[in-house]
């Protein structure tokens, strides 16, 4: 049961630092002031729910690992975030419809963790629901602008969606660690969510004049099977961890 607790909060914690950190490469480089501050924003909301996760996981694991340790001393295939969250951000439409995607899955899988028999999953979830509930709106609304905007905005929204649409199957996939955390009253039963998904999403293509891609790519991040992309990101994440041990503001 514990190396399944672990595997679990690691998987969360992972989603959100990985996603966090790819939101904050836009610092400095969004397209108006305001998403530069916005996508730093969303990117601490992240940050925050991460450290809750992982230092919750480094509890549950029981050898003293912190936060810190889980973020920056673990190599790639020690990650157990899905693929989607590690993708490049491309442009902005690309960026905003990873958001789209994650955001619309994730603020049902945190509605349903409130709901958690373990108490400090629940109470993280309580908080973050809030917090990601902005994020799904964010992303929606900008999918929306851009969808049903002009040919090039149209395009460039529709060319995003088809980059990273193909990684969206491994976040409704049920393994032996969810099916656990399931039984155990924990866990999200992930398959059932999508339908609820589908719907959301479904609902801003049509208003954004989009089409649903159909594309599938084997993406296996829960297991620690990982695109180049997240060692390329990490290499400069963990840079300082790795280059001063133990280091200390």
């Amino acid at each position: 049961m514990a190396d399944h607790l672990f595997e679990y909060t690691l998987r969360l914690g992972d989603n959100c630092l990985i996603l966090g950190q790819r939101l904050a490469e836009w610092t400095g480089h969004a397209p108006i002031l305001e998403e530069d501050l916005a996508l730093g924003n969303l990117g601490l909301d992240l940050l925050g729910q991460a450290r809750a996760f992982l230092t919750y996981a480094g509890k549950v694991e029981g050898k003293g690992r912190s936060e810190d340790d889980l973020a920056f001393l673990r190599d790639a295939h020690a990650f157990r975030n899905v693929s989607l969250v590690e993708q490049p951000n491309g442009d902005f439409g690309q960026t905003m419809a990873r958001h789209l995607l994650f955001a619309g899955w994730y603020s049902l899988v945190l509605e349903r963790l409130t709901q958690s028999q373990d108490s400090t999953l629940a109470a993280v979830a309580e908080k973050g629901v809030k917090e990601i509930a902005y994020h799904w709106r964010h992303a929606a609304e900008w999918t929306i602008r851009l969808g049903d905007g002009t040919d090039e905005s149209h395009r460039r929204m529709q060319s995003g969606l088809h980059q990273v649409w193909g990684y969206t199957p491994e976040l409704f996939r049920m393994d032996e660690t969810d099916t656990a955390m399931l039984r155990a009253g924990v866990g999200a039963d992930l398959a059932a969510l999508q339908p609820a998904w589908d719907a959301r999403i479904d609902a801003v293509l049509v208003e954004a004049s989009l089409e649903r891609p159909s594309s599938v790519t084997r993406s296996n991040g829960k297991q620690g099977v990982h695109s180049e992309h997240l060692g390329h990101m990490l290499s400069e994440m963990q840079f300082l961890q790795r280059a001063y041990p133990g280091m200390e503001w």
